[in-house]
């Protein structure tokens, strides 16, 4: 069970960081210090955007931005965090281990 615990906390770490890493980039953009012309640019923005789109969009639909700023990147990582520390508690308590 530990096993399938640190693989989901392996994949919620590594879409938590894609998650800040397409905050920061549309924060790049919308500064224009990333230039969304630039071929390897748009290829960095696509790949990180195809990561993301399948976790954000279902927030998307329901959360509108709130002055101009879009606040679901926080609701999922929250929610990720959420799902992490839910599969270490059965992990735990399968094993017979207090938390």
């Amino acid at each position: 069970m530990f096993l399938i615990a640190e693989l989901i906390s392996w994949v919620v770490n590594f879409l938590i960081f894609v998650i800040i890493i397409e905050v920061v980039l549309s924060w790049l953009i919308a500064f224009d210090v990333i230039n969304v012309r630039n071929a390897q640019a748009r290829k960095l923005i696509e790949l990180v955007q195809k990561i993301t789109t399948p976790i954000m969009a279902p927030f998307r639909q329901f959360i509108p931005p709130i002055g101009g700023i879009d606040i679901t990147p926080i609701v999922a990582i929250f929610l990720l965090t959420l799902i992490e520390k839910f599969a270490w508690q059965i992990a735990y308590s399968a094993s017979g281990n207090p938390l």
